[in-house]
């Protein structure tokens, strides 16, 4: 019996990200203007073209997609020739109306499964038309990724759905997280819990949702690592430190007493904010200027990520400018306790595979003390 996967792309997710939107909801003429380009083609290509390294063949599985960039062009780039188009775009602009309206075919068809590319406003878009009847497997490609139906990058995802197509995987619960991007940009984290998909239940490759409820956190462990960041900085004053996103670098800057961002990247030298909230561009300026840089990161409670989740202004150019060895991470042993790994997908095969290399990251959990936590990326 054939595997019906229902697959499609929205072309515009994850453009807002290396150019410091936070998001593309309503900006993609902004964020075009500023020298995004799209991302999502490029991953759900990757991401077929490695299922189809496993099953070469492409028996027992029919293909359900939308014309043009919403589906079939990845599938004619990738040598898939027998796909069956659900509905038709007409070469215009898309819209969550389009994703949602393939959504209503793929219902009709009664696929198996929907392989999707973009990230929780797509995620949310597919949930509101198929509910929890069929499962889901999101292709990591937005710039907001909370939900629990995402791979945790390309190649993991091409994994799970040859798992699931040979029937060693199950379907099991997974949230639907969102939050409203005009309150990101103005720096107000509110995720909201929007519902519970079917997903793909496999620890391994695919990202836990982000916890949504507050936990008291332990504000003296905070302070130590606080105080490990001051020395560091203190005993290498010609380093230029990116701050990046997140509650626990949020805390730190407040007790070095720098202004931070607190969901963008900032720039400080000499314990001074030279500059805030940086897109890609503008961190590679100040780079240039800067010879010796480190850049000071946390990873996402419950996830593990610590590059390739809300902060993709960190782009591969970035890391490799930066280098692996002048990152930073920073958590609190409580986080630690829900993250087990760190986690890396920053969409370039070559320098996931440098991480991989690296093996463990010491992460500082205190003053002067940090913990051995391994690095896990599939994506090369």
């Amino acid at each position: 019996m054939s595997l019906k996967v229902g697959f499609l792309v929205n072309p515009i997710a994850g453009m807002g990200g290396k150019v410091g939107l936070k998001g593309t909801d309503g900006v993609v003429k902004e964020a075009l203007k500023l020298g995004a380009k799209p991302v999502a083609s490029k991953k759900a290509e990757e991401t077929i073209r490695d299922f189809l390294k496993n099953h070469p063949d492409n028996k027992d599985v029919e293909w359900f997609t939308c014309s043009g960039k919403m589906g079939e062009d990845i599938l004619k780039n990738v040598k898939v020739k027998d796909f069956k188009k659900v509905y038709n775009l007409d070469n215009r602009d898309t819209s969550k109306v389009d994703t949602k309206n393939v959504c209503k075919k793929f219902l009709e068809k009664k696929v198996d499964i929907i392989l999707f590319c973009g990230g929780d406003g797509t995620a949310r878009d597919i949930y509101e038309i198929v509910k929890d009847t069929i499962p889901l497997l999101g292709i990591p490609s937005g710039v907001k990724m909370h939900s629990g139906v995402f791979g945790i990058n390309t190649s993991a995802t091409a994994k799970m759905l040859f798992e699931f197509k040979n029937k060693r995987l199950t379907i099991g619960d997974a949230d639907i997280m969102d939050l409203d991007e005009e309150r990101y940009r103005r720096g107000d984290w509110n995720i909201k819990l929007f519902g519970i998909a079917k997903g793909i239940v496999e620890p391994t490759y695919v990202q836990v949702g982000k916890s949504i409820f507050e936990s008291v956190s332990d504000n003296e462990i905070k302070d130590e690592i606080a105080e490990h960041i001051i020395d560091e900085m203190k005993e290498n004053q010609n380093y230029l430190y990116f701050f990046g996103s997140g509650g626990t670098i949020n805390y730190i800057a407040d007790k070095i007493g720098v202004k931070n961002t607190l969901l963008g990247i900032d720039a400080v030298y000499n314990n001074q904010v030279i500059d805030v909230d940086l897109n890609e561009e503008k961190i590679l300026k100040i780079l240039k200027k800067h010879s010796k840089s480190k850049i000071i990161l946390s990873p996402i409670g419950a996830q593990g990520f610590i590059l390739g989740r809300g902060n993709l202004q960190l782009s591969p150019k970035v890391i490799r400018k930066i280098g692996l060895d002048n990152i930073i991470v920073v958590s609190t042993p409580a986080k630690l306790a829900s993250t087990p790994v760190i986690r890396i997908d920053t969409g370039d095969k070559k320098l996931d595979k440098m991480f991989a290399k690296k093996e463990f990251f010491m992460v500082v959990i205190g003053y002067r003390l940090s913990r051995v936590v391994k690095i896990q990326t599939d994506n090369f």
